[in-house]
């Protein structure tokens, strides 16, 4: 893999962001981060509530970390709006539900595809597909499915600026050599493989979360829809993993010069596409790294295929459209 985990090397992003003091006002703007009860959702929501949102969804399945993380927000600053939208991502029903539920807005602006695992045993989700996939590409996918009329309706307001960030990472290098494995998927089959099968289950459909997003921005221009990569940072999602994945990842990190980051400066990337940028700063369906580093031509030929975008789109639409 050698230089594909760093590719920012060399190249110069934004320097000296700060969120508190480089994000303009968000008044009368609706924001929906997923996974935003802990980790980069949570520090997420933290950092965009400051600039006074007029709403905040958070979606998760732990209310009472969801508790936790409002009150946090409103002691900063009370003016934003938030919900707790339940759902778990791994089951297109009770996204698909969550929002119908929950979402009561006619506007908007900001969608945050944040949650995601990584590294996971072998299994299947409650639909019977790859559990990695499901939670990273499949349960997002239906989560933009049902937000992608109110999301059109913004972008058609005057002065609108939608944006769509879906998280993925470096790792999506580990995908297999044929890319998407629709067979596999297909099939529902929990893509075991005899090495590093975690890690390329993981890459799988970390190369979903890229090439859905440049399908996206395809076609629905109007909207801007990026990928990011947030670095290597403490939360749960790396320090939760089994020694081996940690040693791994540690090690992977050393030997590229990759320093691991705090959780309240990993978000940066993700909220300077989301918000910090000027629309016209975001090159629409491109790939980022921290922070503000325009990288899609670092990016592999199969997560640059538009062909690849193009058929990951309308599988990923006959599952949605069974649900």
């Amino acid at each position: 893999m050698g230089n594909a985990f760093n590719p920012s090397a060399g190249k110069t992003g934004v320097t000296n962001f700060n969120p508190e003091k480089d994000i303009p006002s968000l008044e009368g703007k609706v924001v929906f981060i997923s996974g935003g009860t802990g980790g980069l959702g949570a520090e997420s929501a933290k950092a965009l509530a400051v600039h006074n949102a007029a709403h905040i969804y958070i979606s998760g399945r732990n209310r009472k970390a969801a508790e936790t993380i409002i009150s946090s927000i409103r002691h900063r600053n009370p003016k934003p709006d938030v919900t707790f939208v339940e759902l778990d991502l791994s089951s297109l029903a009770s996204v698909k539900e969550g929002v119908k539920k929950y979402f009561k807005h006619d506007r908007l602006d900001i969608l945050m595809c944040n949650a995601g695992i990584m590294a996971q045993p072998a299994s299947l989700s409650k639909d019977g597909y790859e559990i990695q996939f499901a939670t990273n590409h499949l349960g997002h996918a239906m989560l933009i499915h049902e937000l992608l009329p109110v999301l059109l309706a913004t972008a058609k307001k005057p002065g609108s600026d939608v944006r769509i960030l879906n998280l993925t990472s470096l790792g999506y290098a580990f995908h297999p050599p044929s890319g998407i494995s629709f067979a596999e998927l297909s099939a529902h089959k929990p893509m075991t493989r005899l090495l590093m099968g975690g890690w390329v289950r993981y890459g799988h459909a970390k190369l979903a979360n890229i090439l859905y997003a440049s399908e996206l921005a395809r076609r629905y221009p109007q909207i801007t829809s990026v990928s990011i990569h947030p670095g290597t940072v403490y939360t749960d999602l790396c320090i939760g993993q089994p020694w081996y994945n940690r040693w791994f990842i540690y090690g992977a990190c050393y030997l590229q010069g990759i320093k691991l980051i705090s959780p309240d400066q990993g978000c940066w990337n993700q909220v300077w596409c989301a918000a910090g940028a000027k629309k016209q700063e975001l090159a629409n369906g491109s790939f980022y790294l921290p922070v503000g580093i325009e990288a899609f031509e670092t990016l592999d030929k199969t997560a640059q295929s538009e062909k690849l975008g193009k058929e990951l789109w309308e599988w990923t639409e006959d599952v949605l459209a069974k649900v």
